[in-house]
């Protein structure tokens, strides 16, 4: 895959892993297009980027999916990446809740459903383009339950087969590449409640997504989560 000369969304582009990632992309010659929630928060990360705009929305809901799919085919037609990195999180002991079933829907909703319907609405627009990517931001925690994550767990494991599923789905159509980056503890304000101090500095995901892209690496582990690929 071209690492320079590419369209690029990324949600969750406003702080932390996404943010990252649209700074390593952007100073490497791409045209970067961010999304996040949060006007304000968008307005600052624009303030730490070039070659970059932005799209406001929330990704979880399907009214602000449809339109900002609908946005950049219309304002962006030249897209030919996509990065799903937004995520949530809720950190809290099973048997310390009564309403798991209530935290897992968001979860679900925000990390699985939400990254395959918006990948519906924009694979015809990519599979147009000579080369194109689609880049799911899953987890270390596909490969193994932690406690204080139960439910975050199990939407990423879900992400993760559906990842795969996609792969080997359009393997035969070389124009598109399906990547999967696997972060593990990230210091980020999104894993503050888990010790995210002591976490690796999400440059180092962007660095490691960076040189998979140069070498068609469509599995991209990251720090820890290299144990499981040896």
């Amino acid at each position: 895959m071209k690492t320079t000369g590419n369209t690029i969304f990324i949600s969750g582009g406003s702080a932390g892993i996404g943010l990252a990632i649209a700074k390593k992309l952007s100073e490497a010659g791409n045209k970067i297009i961010i999304n996040g929630r949060s006007e304000e928060r968008l307005q600052k990360a624009l303030s730490e980027l070039k070659n970059t705009v932005a799209i406001q929305g929330d990704l979880s809901i399907e009214a602000d999916r449809i339109r900002i799919a609908q946005e950049l085919k219309e304002n962006h037609p030249e897209v030919n990446v996509i990065i799903n990195n937004a995520g949530l999180a809720f950190t809290y002991l099973l048997n310390e809740t009564l309403n798991a079933h209530e935290k897992a829907a968001i979860e679900m909703n925000t990390n699985y459903f939400s990254v395959i319907h918006f990948t519906e609405l924009l694979l015809p627009h990519l599979q147009q383009k000579t080369e194109a990517a689609i880049v799911n931001v899953s987890s270390i925690v596909v490969f193994g339950s932690y406690k204080v994550l139960p439910t975050y767990g199990a939407a990423k494991a879900a992400l993760h087969s559906y990842t795969t599923a996609l792969r080997s789905t359009y393997e035969e159509e070389k124009n598109l590449q399906i990547y999967e980056v696997y972060p593990p503890l990230v210091n980020t304000e999104f894993s503050a409640e888990i010790g995210g101090e002591n976490g690796i500095p999400p440059q180092e995901v962007a660095d490691e997504l960076f040189l998979a892209l140069e070498k068609n690496q469509f599995d991209v582990p990251v720090g820890d989560s290299k144990q499981f690929f040896k």
